[in-house]
């Protein structure tokens, strides 16, 4: 009787290694896909996809010859506990709970697939046990039965959580471009319809944003958490100025109006709810900007061009200094031209009180405190450290470039500790298909230095997301003339800070 469970044991281990290897081949690029965005073994898809499928049907030989079908016993064993434990960290210790890793667990969830194991381990113990007891010198099998099973144990779960561990630093420290991810990180919520395709988000405070107008500056809209819709027309002074570039930002209570052309900055309060919203003038030709962001009610962080050599460089306005703008030429740093290469976007976090700067067409961005001293330059996982850029001063002394090359970040903006890059760059294993639906979104944790994950954000019908903003529940995507909302999913909100 006891020859006989084993030997069933035997050839069900056969049968499942071989029905798991095969299902596995068929659907090779999934399987890969799959674990690339396993939250426990992403950096090692590659090889272990390949390893995984090798050792299964290694096993399965060994169990089907006389000589070595205990050694396939104990090795059954060993890879059960393996994918156990696996399973329990995923469970346990995860940032978030795959949908799915293939093959059997299709037909089971997580949990159901955890007992599974367990119960197929304790059969693989049995079997085992009733397989050395049946041999000549019972003693000393008994002795290398336990001592074998304990070892073996301990070196199952050993091997998964180093690799766990080491995963997880390479992934969100060292990441090779590969991407973690999240499922059903942003949900559809909402969209409403703006009729015009000229809106962009110039800020938000709580769960209302605001939108400025490209094609009309001096007006802009509030939506709020209810997804009604203002509208508000900013009077300025000096109306006779050569404006052509007005844009506006926000930092709760303020706005601000600026053209970089002139050197004007205008300044105005949110929680005035009359409908023609007053302004007054913050600075006038102390400094030209191409790009600025707020910082307070005073300062203002931009981007500019050095007078000396016209390569960019980033400074601040401040109100309440003598001096009023002050240049920091360090923080930048140029491997070509210094206009093209050094182009990048500002953005602000109130809640850590600092400033992000991150490159177009390297994987850098840059933080600095609010008087903009440098505290950290950070990689993203995008492996493009520099580009090959060529350009060429016009005689108008406007720098084009001679051969036009992809930004790898298009979109970049940050909330509390978070920042939310919108990439161009395909990583590792990634579907071309998806890629010609959706727009991706890598999120890092600056105050960390580490990956968080990435998500998906589909098409609107033809329309690609142009513009995005988080606030503290939703993330908002501008597709042409339509306005998205999504609600949050934890695995996101659980990470601000």
């Amino acid at each position: 009787m006891k020859a006989k469970f084993s030997l069933i044991v035997q050839y069900f281990f056969v049968l499942l290694f071989v029905y798991a290897a095969i299902s596995k081949l068929i659907t090779f690029d999934t399987f890969q896909v799959q674990l690339t965005q396993s939250p426990l073994l992403s950096a090692y898809a590659s090889i272990i996809a390949y390893l995984v499928i090798i050792v299964e049907l290694v096993i399965a030989l060994l169990l089907t010859l006389k000589q070595t079908k205990t050694v396939g016993l104990y090795l059954s064993y060993g890879l059960m506990v393996a994918f156990t434990i696996y399973i329990y960290l995923i469970l346990n210790y995860s940032d978030f709970i795959p949908c799915s890793c293939g093959g059997i667990l299709e037909k089971m969830g997580w949990r159901e697939h955890l007992w599974f194991n367990i119960i197929v381990c304790i059969l693989g113990l049995l079997a085992i046990y009733f397989q050395e007891n049946d041999k000549v010198n019972n003693k000393t099998n008994k002795k290398r039965f336990i001592l074998s099973s304990i070892l073996l144990t301990i070196l199952s779960i050993g091997v998964v959580i180093l690799l766990f561990l080491s995963s997880e630093h390479i992934i969100k420290k060292e990441n090779p471009f590969i991407r973690r991810y999240l499922p059903h990180a942003v949900i559809e919520d909402q969209t409403l319809d703006l009729q015009v395709n000229s809106f962009y988000f110039s800020g938000y405070h709580h769960d209302t944003i605001y939108l400025g107008n490209y094609t009309a500056p001096l007006r802009y809209i509030s939506i709020d958490q209810q997804f009604q819709r203002q509208d508000f027309k900013i009077q300025i002074d000096s109306l006779h100025l050569p404006y052509s570039q007005l844009k506006l930002k926000t930092i709760y209570p303020y706005f601000y109006l600026a053209d970089g052309t002139i050197s004007i900055v205008f300044k105005g309060r949110l929680d005035n709810q009359n409908k023609q919203q007053p302004t007054e003038m913050l600075s006038y030709k102390q400094v030209y900007f191409l790009d600025f962001t707020p910082i307070d009610s005073t300062t203002i962080a931009f981007k500019g061009q050095s007078s000396k050599n016209y390569q960019n460089v980033l400074g601040i306005i401040d109100q309440n200094t003598t001096t009023k703008v002050k240049l920091n030429s360090n923080l930048l740093q140029s491997d070509s031209d210094g206009v093209f290469d050094t182009d990048g976007v500002m953005s602000y976090s109130k809640e850590n009180k600092q400033l992000i700067y991150t490159y177009y067409y390297k994987n850098q961005f840059i933080q600095t405190d609010q008087k903009l001293n440098l505290l950290n330059r950070q990689n993203t996982i995008d492996t493009t450290k520099t580009q090959s850029i060529t350009s060429a001063k016009l005689s108008t002394g406007e720098n084009k470039m001679t051969s036009p090359i992809k930004a790898i970040n298009s979109k970049v903006i940050t909330y509390r500790n978070l920042l939310f890059i919108v990439s161009n760059s395909m990583g590792q294993n990634e579907s071309q298909k998806m890629w010609k639906q959706a727009s991706i979104v890598d999120v890092y944790d600056f105050t960390s230095n580490s990956y968080i994950g990435s998500f998906y954000i589909n098409h609107l019908g033809e329309d690609k997301l142009s513009d995005l903003i988080v606030t503290d529940h939703y993330l908002y995507g501008l597709f042409d003339k339509n306005l998205v909302r999504y609600k949050l999913a934890r695995s996101l909100t659980s990470k601000f800070q």
